[in-house]
């Protein structure tokens, strides 16, 4: 499928998507919102990729925002539904991914852009990223997650901080508030990213899936993360995936996970 603002870059069992609208830069608009909600389960649903990078294209934003112009006329009900559509059509999709996705932070991350970065299974920023959510300048909150994932990530004092100033912050404070994993110049990011996505597909991807629920499952209203890590535990041993794994390190060799 052909699309207007995102690239598609697959490297053996790693895919490298893009956000391709160095311009406006990277910023979200709908059609580039559902782009990314398409692209993403079309690569779950392939069983060659087992790591997926998001990034943005140039060297100057990640993702700077949401795409202003769209919306700036909305009344209270079309409000409601842009953040309720965002939510199901790709920032719920990305955090429940059965495949990991690592946010490759290359520059600034604002607004939406933090929250689609934050919807991502872990994040690396290069030396020069900003990060915030800066939505209360404009008389409105964060929309696409960032009040809910910005404080299971940072905390609830410095999340509270972060939205309340509108104040954008370093890479290195990142490191330090641990919204990111790791700080790299930006020549060194992909290629980082890239040597952390390679051990990742070394691994068992039922496995690997399962650890991703059995994660999300303990940021969610009414469910028992230990209850679901018991149950995905268990689902495991019925895996060829297990069988290989444990074959592999009696026999003393590497596995070769088959991915069932």
């Amino acid at each position: 499928m052909n699309y207007n603002n995102i690239i598609i870059e697959t490297e053996g069992n790693v895919a490298v998507l893009t956000i391709n609208r160095p311009e406006q830069l990277n910023a979200l608009n709908s059609e580039t919102i559902l782009e990314l909600g398409s692209t993403f389960t079309s690569l779950e649903a392939d069983n060659n990729i087992k790591a997926i990078i998001l990034t943005g294209s140039g060297e100057k934003a990640f993702v700077a925002g949401a795409d202003i112009k769209e919306f700036y006329q909305f009344d209270v009900a079309q409000g409601k539904e842009l953040s309720a559509k965002g939510h199901q059509t790709l920032f719920d999709i990305v955090e429940n991914l059965s495949t990991p996705v690592i946010g490759a932070i290359n520059g600034f991350a604002l607004g939406g852009g933090l929250e689609l970065a934050m919807s991502c299974h872990f994040r690396l920023a290069s030396n020069n990223a900003k990060l915030g959510l800066p939505e209360v300048t404009l008389g409105v909150i964060p929309g696409y997650g960032g009040t809910q994932r910005l404080a299971h990530l940072v905390g609830k004092g410095r999340a509270m901080e972060m939205i309340m100033t509108a104040k954008m912050i370093s890479a290195d404070e990142a490191l330090s508030y641990g919204l990111v994993n790791y700080v790299t110049p930006q020549e060194e990011l992909m290629d980082a990213c890239k040597k952390i996505a390679l051990k990742i597909v070394k691994n068992s991807p039922i496995a690997i899936a399962s650890a991703i629920r059995a994660i999300n499952a303990g940021y969610m209203d009414g469910i028992n993360g230990f209850d679901t890590e018991i149950e995905e535990f268990g689902k495991c041993f019925g895996t060829e995936d297990f069988k290989e794994g444990t074959t592999a390190f009696i026999e003393k060799r590497k596995a070769e996970f088959p991915g069932k």
